[in-house]
Order: C-alpha cells, then sequence, then structure tokens
C-alpha cells in the first residue's frame, strides 16, 4: 500500500476512533458477506459501527487519538472492530448474541477497550449483560421515586381515614335521628 493512503487511513481512523467510547476486537475469519452484511447492521443499530483494518494501521490510530494500546494478542489474525459511538453496553450485547449464535463459527469475540480500560473476553461478556441504558435509567427513576409515592401514600391514609371516621359520624347521627 501506498505510504500517502496509509496516512489518510490513519487519520480517518483516528477522527472515527476520537468520537468512540469503546472499540471491540472480534476474528472475522471465514466469515460470508451476507453474515458480516447483517452483522453490520445490528451494530449499527446499537450506536456503533464495524470497521476492518489494518491492525498495525489501527494500533497507530488509536495511539494518535490518545487511547490505550490493546494487547498484542489481541490485535493478531484477521481482525474487525466495533466501534461504540453512544451505548457501549447495546453494542456489546449485540455482539455477544452473535458471537453466541451457534449458526456461526467464523465470529469470535476478543476483547477490547472501554474508554482507557483493557476488557478481556470475560469482562466484556460481563458488560453485555448489564441492563440497557433507558432500564438502567428507569431503575434510577424509580428508586428516586419510591420514597415520595410513599409519602403521598401515607399522607392520603391520613385523609382517607379522617373521612371514613367523619362518614361513620355522619351515620350514627342519622341512626340517632331517625
Amino acid at each position: 500500500m501506498p505510504a500517502k493512503i496509509k496516512y489518510e487511513l490513519v487519520d480517518a481512523l483516528k477522527e472515527k476512533l476520537s468520537r468512540t467510547k469503546a472499540v471491540f476486537v472480534a476474528e472475522y475469519r471465514g466469515m460470508t458477506v451476507a453474515q458480516s452484511t447483517a452483522l453490520r447492521k445490528k451494530v449499527r443499530e446499537a450506536g456503533g459501527e464495524l470497521k476492518i483494518s489494518k491492525n498495525t494501521l489501527l494500533r497507530i490510530a488509536m495511539k494518535e487519538a490518545g487511547l490505550a494500546e490493546l494487547p498484542e494478542e489481541m490485535t493478531k489474525g484477521p481482525n474487525i472492530y466495533a466501534l461504540c459511538y453512544d451505548d457501549p453496553v447495546a453494542v456489546a450485547k449485540v455482539l455477544k448474541e452473535y458471537a453466541n449464535d451457534k449458526t456461526q463459527k467464523a465470529f469470535i469475540l476478543k476483547g477490547g477497550l472501554l474508554e482507557s480500560q483493557q476488557l478481556n473476553l470475560a469482562q466484556l461478556m460481563a458488560l453485555a449483560e448489564l441492563p440497557s441504558k433507558e432500564v438502567l435509567r428507569g431503575q434510577v427513576v424509580r428508586t428516586i421515586a419510591a420514597p415520595l409515592s410513599g409519602l403521598v401514600n401515607v399522607l392520603s391514609g391520613t385523609m382517607r381515614n379522617l373521612v371514613t371516621c367523619l362518614a361513620q359520624i355522619r351515620d350514627k347521627k342519622e341512626e340517632s335521628a331517625a
């Protein structure tokens, strides 16, 4: 490859890497075009992008973008890189689901990088097990709202008891008047 093209590729990768929250690495040896297209679509829907690049060029782009280095053993072989622009958990879920699919044997997850933290395969799988961002937000809102709803129930209970007591007094007065 001529040097000018390599510089352009590194610059394009560096620009993409500067916007990422995570980079996940997988080996794709033997994947068909249909399989890789389907995987690309799922990753794109989850807020990421799949890139195939020479390992050396990606390492150079990561260094220039100020990201931590991936371990040497992780960047051996024909790799596909998942760049996560939005929610790394959503992309990790897609990759894990695809890697665990029994119909294909060509896609093998290796690990990755979450912000500045290196992830091995076990950590990547644990990340994929986390609930989505929307679920976590819902849990936080429920946690914050729980004491408030409890207070509302306590206050309304007092009012309910007062109304019940007044209704009983009214009923007794009606009985005594009749």
